[in-house]
């Protein structure tokens, strides 16, 4: 049975591991087909020795390894320093990369990096989507995951078994999927067929789907386990972030400091407010000590705890509580029904507004954008960039020059450059930024923006700018110099001429 396997490979986290050699496999250019290809299942790391997000990962890894290596699914990594060609052709762009192949065929790795999780996603991704449950299993399967969906039908064929299980395999990774015909299952559970259940271990334990069935599509059984999903408020953290980030609804955080004695207490304050919008805003509970970044990011400028403020993911857009204020459930529950209500404006993150502009390419703030990216005059070309990043630093000298090629023409094209860590893009853009550099352009009178993916070399940029700009690019005609010599003759010339008379 499904469950079970999950089960046994869980309980494995509690024992004690053996302390003999790594039961993660060493890859090479040389061996990675001979061993990777003939596995149904297995997992591979590339890593970089040096990276600090591979060093936390390892203990994890290591102890995921030893776990699965009794379920026979393998654990590998290769080194990208010692095997960088090998990387490179790969397309390994990033450190850890994580992959899970099939036969040679790979998916990307989307789940957790503790051990646990890494052991729960192997095990589901090796047994089928939807496991079989008997009056005999029916107990432990409904507990043995953080969200279990059970599918109680009559007869396997039955509606919506075709459309659950279509829900299952996209999601085998996410949740434990079950389905039973048992009857003695249905009297068990007190259901009656046809019927899908979810069993959690937090907020409700057991919540019937409570629309029609056999219409029932896999998305729309699909997205109200996503909503089930998401607790009414718990804590967030960087192994459950992205959970909230793809629901696609506003996240409202809570940041506490948990040496706080009282911070407890808070939490609990806030959770009927939670409970109130649930379905329309995800609640969280935030370390304010560890995430203080984070904090600052969300326009909560002071290291005051408890704050409150509510993120409208799509758009990154921040309704900040006032810090000034004391966070009390009746002010939020009022900041939160203005903010679904649409009634609160966001607080957008700028630098100050440059006293001069002094070089050919501008300094767009936040404050700015609008004024000056939506100037319907003009050609506008802005490249995104984060004072740390490598690749922006590179970049600087061709977008300067790119700006003094076009300094002449300032009147019709605007070469700009944004800080994108220190300024807000306003709601009237749709679109944010997620890498940098990112380079846009916006035509004369548009308010579309075209994306440049193309080389970074600076006949790339202007070609793609002659391409695509509306306004003309010819620079003005040169005003030649006169001839001051010349000049200086003819005015005595004139001086010594007779004076002239002019007739009506």
């Amino acid at each position: 049975m499904r469950f079970s396997h999950l089960l046994s490979a869980l309980s494995l986290l509690t024992s004690v591991f053996g302390d003999g050699g790594s039961d993660v496999l060493d890859l090479t250019a040389k061996n990675f087909d001979e061993i990777v290809k003939p596995e149904a299942l297995m997992l591979v790391e590339f890593f970089a020795p040096w990276c600090g997000h591979c060093k936390a990962l390892a203990p994890h890894y290591e102890e995921a390894a030893t776990a699965l290596k009794e379920k026979n699914i393998k654990i590998a990594k290769v080194n990208c320093v010692d095997e960088a060609d090998f990387c490179q052709a790969n397309g390994i762009g990033g450190y850890p990369t994580i992959r899970v192949y099939r036969k040679g065929e790979f998916s990307d790795y989307g789940g957790p990096r503790k051990a646990d999780g890494i052991i729960s996603y192997m095990i589901k991704q090796s047994l089928p989507a939807v496991s079989e449950v008997t009056a005999t299993n029916f107990e432990d399967f409904k507990a043995s995951d953080k969200i279990v969906a059970l599918a109680f039908l009559s007869d396997s064929s039955d509606a919506p078994s075709a459309e659950f299980n279509n829900a299952a395999n996209k999601h085998r990774e996410d949740y434990l999927f079950g389905l039973t015909t048992d009857e003695k299952v249905f009297e068990a559970a007190g259901v009656k067929p046809p019927a899908i259940v979810l069993y959690r271990t937090f907020d409700e334990e057991k919540t019937e789907y409570p629309y029609p069935l056999a219409s029932a599509s896999a998305k729309e059984i699909e997205n109200w386990i996503k909503d089930l999903a998401i607790p009414t408020f718990d804590e967030v953290n960087a192994d459950n972030y992205q959970v909230y980030a793809t629901s696609g609804k506003p996240l409202a955080y809570l940041f506490v400091d948990p040496s706080d004695p009282k911070h407890k207490e808070h939490v609990e304050e806030i959770r009927p407010i939670a409970s109130k919008f649930k379905g329309k805003v995800n609640f969280v509970w935030i370390d304010a000590v560890k995430f203080g970044d984070h904090a600052k990011a969300l326009a909560l400028s002071e290291a005051k705890w408890p704050s409150f403020v509510i993120q409208e993911l799509a758009h990154q857009l921040k309704y900040p509580f006032d810090q000034t204020t004391e966070v009390k459930a009746a002010a939020v529950e009022e900041l939160t029904q203005k903010f679904v209500d649409g009634k609160l404006t966001p607080t957008l993150k700028s630098q100050p507004i440059p006293e001069a502009q002094n070089e050919s390419v501008f300094e767009l703030v936040g404050k700015q954008f609008d004024e000056v990216v939506f100037d319907d005059e003009k050609d506008v070309f802005v490249e995104f960039y984060a004072s740390w990043c490598g690749h922006c630093k590179r970049l600087k000298p061709t977008w300067d020059s790119l700006g003094d090629r076009y300094a002449a023409v300032k009147d019709r094209i605007t070469v700009a450059k944004m800080e994108a860590t220190e300024n807000d893009l306003p709601p009237s853009v749709d679109f944010r930024i997620t890498g940098f550099p990112t380079i846009k352009f916006k035509k004369a009178g548009s308010r579309e923006f075209i994306d440049y993916d193309g080389d970074r070399s600076l006949e790339s940029l202007i070609a793609f700018v002659e391409e695509n700009a509306k306004n003309s690019l010819e620079p003005p005609p040169k005003v030649e110099a006169k001839n001051e010599t010349h000049d200086a003759h003819e005015a005595q010339h004139i001086l010594n001429e007779e004076p002239r008379h002019e007739e009506l």
